[in-house]
């Protein structure tokens, strides 16, 4: 359970933690929305203080329902933030969520993106894994059902572990042969699944395992906590915290979050309790 970044060996054998960075006016959460130089600096040393091992800022607000964003508007906000990280914290791990292949490469190219973060699997960009080839960087290969536009409307499976596993099988094919070896597999909770689908999922989160390589839960204040609970996404962080550690009792390599202090305890009592 180890990943190349940079050249060198990133162990996944113990759970990291993923801060997530929303360079958007319209995420689900509005906790995580930061725009302005001091919030993203401010936002970005908190996380690592806290322990986060990396970061994954995204300019796409790809809430269910969400309005496109142009590509030179996400351009504009990535750069933008990117180019502050790299400057305030030089050997930070960053990732970049974007499924759009020229916005990867300018992320690799011009701020040393050292992880690819691409909600749709490539399927909303098919030169996303030429990109990948390329760069030889860490992609996280997630699944979603659908468009950010359209994915919360009535998504059906006539089998959804079957389905999802066939789909991350024939991805992970697809990928190897072109001679990329660093994949992280999400399940994508909250992307084309319903509440229930996504309790199945996080019931059945073991089953990844099968596919040989690390998993990324990305639980964080989704609606099935808020919708279960009747509450809002800003009151979901006990939720969160309980869900994440059901992720990590079932083996996930990665937790990205919005709230990372919490997480980093998840994972010290997690790994306490195995230790007996």
């Amino acid at each position: 359970m180890n990943i190349n970044i940079r050249g060198s060996l990133f162990d996944l054998s113990v759970p990291r933690v993923m801060g997530v960075l929303n360079i958007t006016p319209d995420s689900f959460y509005d906790g995580s929305r930061v725009n302005s130089e001091k919030e993203i600096l401010g936002r970005a040393s908190k996380m690592l203080e806290s322990g986060a091992d990396m970061l994954d800022i995204g300019g796409y607000s790809s809430r269910p329902g969400a309005e496109d964003t142009t590509e030179k508007e996400e351009i504009e906000r990535i750069s933008r933030a990117l180019k502050l990280l790299r400057k305030e914290f030089p050997s930070a791990i960053l990732s970049l969520d974007t499924f759009r292949s020229s916005i990867a490469e300018i992320g690799i190219e011009h701020f040393g993106v050292d992880i690819i973060n691409d909600i749709s699997g490539g399927n909303l960009d098919n030169k996303m894994f030429d990109v990948i080839e390329k760069h030889k960087v860490p992609y996280i290969l997630m699944h979603m059902k659908g468009t950010p536009q359209n994915m919360h409307v009535n998504p059906v499976y006539d089998d959804l572990m079957a389905e999802i596993l066939k789909w991350f099988s024939e991805k992970k094919h697809a990928l190897v042969i072109r001679g990329i070896k660093d994949i992280i597999i999400d399940p994508g909770f909250g992307f084309g699944k319903t509440v229930k689908h996504n309790f199945i999922l996080l019931n059945k989160l073991e089953r990844f395992s099968v596919l040989g390589l690390p998993v990324l839960a990305g639980l964080s204040r989704k609606s099935m906590i808020w919708k279960t609970l009747e509450i809002s996404p800003s009151e979901s962080l006990n939720g969160t915290v309980v869900l994440n550690t059901v992720a990590l009792m079932k083996g996930v390599a990665i937790l990205r979050v919005h709230d990372v202090a919490e997480a980093v305890q998840a994972i010290k009592l997690v790994k306490r309790l195995r230790e007996g």
